[in-house]
């Protein structure tokens, strides 16, 4: 009788530790993707960074860094999984494939940047100074569209999938996800628009505000408070819980 209202009181929560882990997977992206921006700053804006004196240092990190967030990225989709698809499968499914071409990108503008850091490492006398800087050139420009195809375009599919997730199953509150619902067409438009070669400064910055507000909240949110214990979705996963035990 005791442990009955012991559990009705205080019941059982068996998503809390990966709401936790996927909370604090969605900071790690934070705490190291804006950090690398301004560490790969000198490779990315000098455009004979590979014949330079360099930054070597600085730039590994930054890229240590970009390695980091693909991991985390990727972490977040495998940590939620097994409680979104039980809203939806499809949705589920394409999350975490979104969430790998985004990991799967930023990895790949690691490996150039590490092209061009070896390069200039490396790079011997008589080598052609105006060949190597084409080269380089190169490197960062397949970088720079691995950015806009990853951090940039995927996020918004991110918004989408995990939005509607989140939103249909009540397990946030609905406010997080519909910021991110409204960010999905802005940021979309913003990368489409890249994609074109038709870059405008301000809108690009007015659409990526609802994404960051949605994917810092959303793991802020699982972070500190976990998911919301009388939706639906939790009540389901409780009584399965109760009976496995």
């Amino acid at each position: 009788m005791d442990s009955n209202k012991r559990t009705s009181s205080n019941p059982i929560d068996p998503t809390r530790k990966t709401s936790l882990v996927a909370g604090i997977l969605y900071l790690v992206t934070f705490v190291s993707s804006i950090p690398a921006v301004l560490l790969l700053a000198p490779v990315l804006n000098n455009s004979n960074y590979i014949i330079s004196a360099g930054a070597d240092f600085q730039v590994i990190c930054g890229i240590s860094l970009d390695l980091v967030n693909a991991l985390a990225a990727i972490g977040t989709a495998v940590a939620l999984f097994w409680v979104v698809k039980r809203q939806n499968e499809s949705f589920a499914l394409g999350f975490v494939a979104t969430r790998l071409v985004e990991g799967t990108t930023v990895i790949i503008g690691v490996v150039c940047i590490l092209a061009v850091v070896t390069l200039r490492q490396t790079v011997g006398v008589g080598i052609d100074s105006a060949a190597l800087v084409a080269v380089g050139q190169g490197l960062v420009a397949v970088r720079n569209w691995t950015f806009t195809i990853g951090p940039s375009l995927m996020p918004a599919l991110n918004a989408l999938l995990l939005g509607t997730l989140m939103y249909r199953s009540r397990l946030v509150p609905r406010l997080i996800p519909a910021v991110g619902l409204i960010g999905f067409p802005l940021q979309l438009s913003a990368a489409i628009l890249t994609i074109f070669g038709i870059n405008y400064t301000l809108w690009a910055g007015i659409s990526v505000a609802p994404i960051f507000f949605w994917e810092l909240s959303v793991g802020l949110w699982m972070t500190f408070k976990g998911f919301n214990r009388s939706a639906p979705l939790m009540v389901k996963l409780r009584g399965e819980k109760e009976n496995d035990s």
